[in-house]
Parts: C-alpha cells; sequence; structure tokens
C-alpha cells in the first residue's frame, strides 16, 4: 500500500494540499485544516469535525452544504491537536457557536475537549457529541467508552441539518447526541492496513479467517472467526445490530432505518451491492423499512480489506436530517442551493510568530543546554521509531512511532527557534511542548506537549535552571499528565514510567544528591517501570478493546518515556562533564 508518496513524514500534509486544489470551488484551506469555501452565515451554528488522515472521506471530503463547516485535521491516525481544533472553529465560528463532533478516541477527546474549553474562555459557545457506534468496542453498559466509525457521518448529518435551519446550538447538539444514541454500527476485516512508507500491515487476518469489531485505526479485531459468504456476512452483521436496538425504539417490526454499508479501503462498490443484497433482505424479513441506503466508502482505513454496518433508528427529525440535500466533495445527495450571494473566503493561511519574554543572563545562557535535550529525545526516537510502533501495533494502531517522531522533531526544530530568538530556558521548553502537541497531535502528542509546557513554566525564565528547579518542573509535568489523561498508576500508560521517574528524581534532589546522579537513578526508575508493564492489562487508550493481546508486551507510552529520559541522562552527564574538564 502507499506506492505513490515523497516522504511519509509530510504525506498528510501533502494530500491535503491535494484536496485543497482538487476542490476549490467548494473548500479552502484554514490552519489546522479545512473550511467551507463559503462563510458561515450570522447566526448558523458551525459544525467542526475533524479526526485524523487516512479515513477519506473522512473528515475533510465531509465538509460542505448539508455537512460540516468545517474539519480539522490530524495527522495519519493521530487526532488533531487543540491548537488545530481551535484554529479551524475560529475560523468559521458565529455568535451562534459551535458544536464540535469526532470519532470518541482518547486522544480527539483531550484535544477537542481542550480547544472547547479555549472556545468557551473567548466567549465563543461551544458544545461537543463525540460519536460511540462500534457496538463491539465495548458494552451497552458502557457505552460512552465506545468508539466511532461510520456512524460519524450520521451525527454529522444531523447537527449540519439543524444548523441549518437555524437552531440553537443547545437545540442542534441535542439532535445529535439523539442521533448518536440511536445509531450502531459493527464492522469486520479481511486484511490489515499499512501506513504510508511502511514496509508490512499493522496487523494481518490469517487465510480464511475474519476479524470482527475492528476500528479504523488499524487496530486489530476483537474477535476471530471462519470467512462467511456475503449472504453469511449480511445475516451476522444485522443480527449483531438487532441485538442492540436503543431503548427507545418501541419495536423492531414497522421501525424505520437509514443504513451505511461502508467499504473500508479494498472492498469496492461491486462487492458492497452483494453484500447489500442478503443486508436488505434480513432487515425486511424483520419487518423494518431502509430508508435512502449509502453503499460506499465513508470512514476507510488506507486499503484495509473490510466492511461495517450502520442502523441509525430514524425519528421524524433524524429522518429529515438523513434525507437532507448535501453537497460536499465526497458526498453528494438531492439538490443543493450553494448560494450564489453568499459570500467566498479565501484561503487562511497563518504563520505563527511566537513572542519571547525577557529572561536572565543566567536563564539564556542555560538555553542551548535545555535545546540540546530536545534534540536527545529526538535523537533517541528517531532510532527507535521503528519499534515503538511494533510495540503500539500489537494491541493499538500503530502510529505511536511515527507520531512520537513528527512532535520530537517538531520540538527540536522550535527549540532551537526560540534559543535563536533570545528565549531563556523554561520558554525553550514551553515553545517546544507546543509545537510537540501541534505537530504530533494524539494523546501522546497532547500529554507531551502539556508536559513540556508545564515543566517549562515551572522552570521559568528568571535564573538558571537548578536540580530542584528541574525537579520540580518534571512533577509538574507529571502532574499535568495524569490530570489530563486520567491515568494512574496500573492503567498500563506512560503514567507507569513517568510516576517513578518523578517520585525518584525529587526523592534524590532532596537528599542533596546531584543532578546527574539523581536523574540517572531516576532514568532506571522508568525502565523497570516500563518493563513491568508487559504484565499488565490496558485500561485507557486504544489498546482497552484488545487488552488480553498487550499482555506480554510493554507499553509504548511508558517505553518511549524511559528511552527518552534516558537519552537525556546522557546529556546531562555529558555537560558535566565539560564543565569539570
Amino acid at each position: 500500500m502507499n506506492h505513490l508518496l515523497t516522504d511519509s513524514a509530510t504525506f498528510a500534509d501533502e494530500s491535503a494540499a491535494g484536496f485543497v486544489a482538487v476542490h476549490p470551488a467548494l473548500v479552502r484551506r484554514v490552519p489546522g485544516g479545512v473550511a467551507r469555501r463559503t462563510a458561515t452565515p450570522p447566526g448558523q451554528v458551525a459544525v467542526v469535525i475533524g479526526g485524523g488522515s487516512g479515513h477519506y472521506p473522512a473528515f475533510a471530503g465531509l465538509v460542505g452544504h448539508g455537512l460540516a463547516h468545517a474539519a480539522a485535521m490530524g495527522n495519519i491516525f493521530a487526532s488533531p491537536s487543540s491548537q488545530q481544533v481551535h484554529a479551524v472553529a475560529t475560523s468559521v465560528a458565529t455568535d451562534a457557536g459551535v458544536l464540535l463532533s469526532y470519532g470518541n478516541y482518547a486522544g480527539d477527546v483531550l484535544n477537542f475537549d481542550a480547544a472547547q474549553q479555549r472556545l468557551r474562555d473567548e466567549g465563543i459557545p461551544c458544545r461537543t457529541v463525540a460519536v460511540t457506534d462500534d457496538i463491539y468496542s465495548a458494552p451497552p453498559t458502557r457505552r460512552d467508552q465506545r468508539r466511532g466509525i461510520a456512524g460519524d457521518l450520521v451525527v454529522f448529518r444531523a447537527a449540519a441539518w439543524a444548523a441549518e435551519q437555524g437552531r440553537a446550538l443547545d437545540d442542534v447538539h441535542a439532535l445529535a447526541t439523539r442521533a448518536n444514541d440511536r445509531t450502531r454500527s459493527l464492522g469486520v476485516a479481511f486484511s490489515g492496513c499499512t501506513l504510508p512508507g511502511a514496509d508490512a500491515p499493522l496487523f494481518s487476518v490469517p487465510e480464511g479467517q475474519m476479524a470482527v469489531g475492528m476500528g479504523i485505526h488499524g487496530e486489530p479485531g476483537i474477535d476471530m472467526r471462519p470467512m462467511p459468504t456475503a449472504d453469511d456476512l449480511g445475516a451476522m452483521l444485522v443480527a449483531a445490530l438487532l441485538d442492540e436496538v436503543p431503548d427507545d425504539v418501541a419495536t423492531v417490526q414497522g421501525a424505520r432505518v437509514g443504513l451505511i454499508l461502508n467499504g473500508l479501503g479494498s472492498v469496492k462498490h461491486e462487492e458492497l451491492f452483494v453484500v447489500y443484497v442478503a443486508v436488505a433482505r434480513e432487515l425486511e424479513s424483520r419487518g423494518v423499512t431502509i430508508v435512502e441506503p449509502e453503499v460506499g466508502e465513508y470512514a476507510t482505513s488506507f486499503e484495509m480489506a473490510g466492511v461495517s454496518l450502520t442502523l441509525v433508528w430514524l425519528d421524524d427529525e433524524i429522518e429529515a436530517a438523513w434525507t437532507s440535500p448535501a453537497y460536499s466533495p465526497a458526498y453528494r445527495k438531492g439538490r443543493v442551493d450553494v448560494g450564489a450571494d453568499e459570500l467566498a473566503v479565501a484561503d487562511d493561511d497563518v504563520a505563527d510568530h511566537a513572542s519571547v519574554g525577557v529572561a536572565s543572563e543566567e536563564s539564556l545562557a542555560a538555553a542551548p543546554g535545555v535545546a540540546r535535550v530536545i534534540a536527545a529525545i529526538r535523537d533517541a526516537i528517531d532510532r527507535e521509531v521503528d519499534e515503538l510502533g511494533r510495540l503500539d501495533a500489537i494491541a493499538g494502531d500503530g502510529d505511536h512511532g511515527i507520531g512520537m517522531q513528527r512532535g520530537a522533531r517538531a520540538a527540536a526544530d522550535a527549540a532551537d527557534a526560540a534559543v535563536a530568538a533570545g528565549a531563556g530556558a523554561g520558554s525553550v521548553l514551553t515553545s517546544a511542548g507546543d509545537a510537540w502537541a501541534d505537530r504530533a497531535g494524539g494523546t501522546s502528542g497532547a500529554l507531551w506537549g502539556a508536559g513540556l509546557r508545564a515543566a517549562g513554566t515551572a522552570i521559568g525564565d528568571d535564573i538558571a535552571p537548578t536540580a530542584a528547579s528541574i525537579a520540580a518542573g518534571v512533577d509538574a509535568a507529571r502532574a499535568v499528565v495524569q490530570r489530563m489523561g486520567g491515568a494512574e498508576i496500573g492503567d498500563k500508560t506512560l503514567v507507569d514510567a513517568l510516576v517513578p521517574f518523578a517520585d525518584t528524581l525529587t526523592a534524590r534532589v532532596a537528599d542533596g544528591i546531584g543532578l546527574t546522579t539523581a536523574w540517572v537513578a531516576a532514568a532506571a526508575s522508568a525502565r523497570s517501570a516500563a518493563d513491568a508493564t508487559a504484565d499488565l492489562l490496558p485500561r485507557k487508550g486504544r489498546a482497552r478493546p484488545h487488552m488480553e493481546k498487550s499482555l506480554g508486551t510493554p507499553d509504548p507510552g511508558a517505553f518511549s518515556l524511559a528511552l527518552t529520559m534516558t537519552a537525556v541522562g546522557d546529556v546531562i552527564d555529558s555537560a558535566r562533564s565539560k564543565e569539570q574538564s
């Protein structure tokens, strides 16, 4: 897969540029994503969607009349950063507010929630609907933990229809929430997908088998079954979804449903049509009426061979939204008057203009050393990027390596730029953190970015960093990572390595031990803790639905934390040796 690319590191950006170039009459580039070519009408709620790249037509292809006003576009299989979401939302917001909607994944939740809070702080009303349609990713009692897959389209359509009816933000939110509550999906795969530039797929399916319950990020299936016929697959998908009819649907007999039969990349229309015959036959035999079915590609996973079935149980309003006209680059239904009198908006490319505060001479002198620390983190990630991806692919989506690489490279560039601009030690760290979060996206991007920013704020620019202030900065990073991510020791996340690292460093520094010795001891604690995560089952993140698969493998986030802190220890030791010579 990905036979055509220039550089895997820039694949998502180049793809986005090409997408806008192909559809200049419909969409425009904005910082962090794309937006409708026309401005949001005054008084209309703006619907902003988003997620990682690699799922086209989700999410950029679903920007247009009857669908979203804009989409925040993350890197491959990584959520957009909070900065991206905020920038995209402000590019289309009106005084009526913004409705954010996205698939329910940990990184998306972190970053969209942070953007929502920032919008609210700026006086822009904002509400969120996270899509939770995947019935295999969590039981009915924990629907709030389910993933969002092809059912995104249902929720986006409902939100957009309500917004274009001129409804208030709370009413748009209410209809989108009801559409989500009435939507159920299930997916199967016959082969995995391959990330751009990778030599092998993220997972494989044994010959003659079918993975059941996989997501759209290259995660392996939760169950394995023999490969069925098209008829048997249609019957299986329908039976599973009819076992989970929403509570407010009185009876299946006589019900009306919207339907999406979604190809995940390599299963094309002719095969989908064959499966649809079986699906329609099963539903009609139960007295269910199908309303304007959608068969095609709506949420893909590169070249994954797979299929998902989505049913939305219609009421009058949801049916009106489902059947309403829409016109976007990838989804068109009915006749849409795009409004010749509406104002077309030019592309909005905004450059970053970072400001540098006043720093003491001592802090300025220490700033290049901080940049060397970030460079060491970058180099360590570059060396181990493939191993980090391999660890993540065992029970996740395999993007931890490339996500960390994007973030670390951006952070190192930002640190060098901050030093050149005359930033102090603390500001170099905060600049690196902001760049990491913005470029990496995803859960790890948000947490690493926030952690570096917290450490930089604690260290500050007033004096040279000391062992005590560095330990305080690391503990501040630990606190913000735990607060944002909600993880505790034992959840099998980077927190399992970060907490012992911070605790050991704080204790050794408090005992009067020098920074180098204290850091080396803390890094050793982090490595031991990271190794011990192999014996844990994940309770957070995308690996949670596949917890048994991860047993025996260390958590990639804990592993990368230990790896990079060890590399930083080498830089600190080298700096001490130079001072002594």
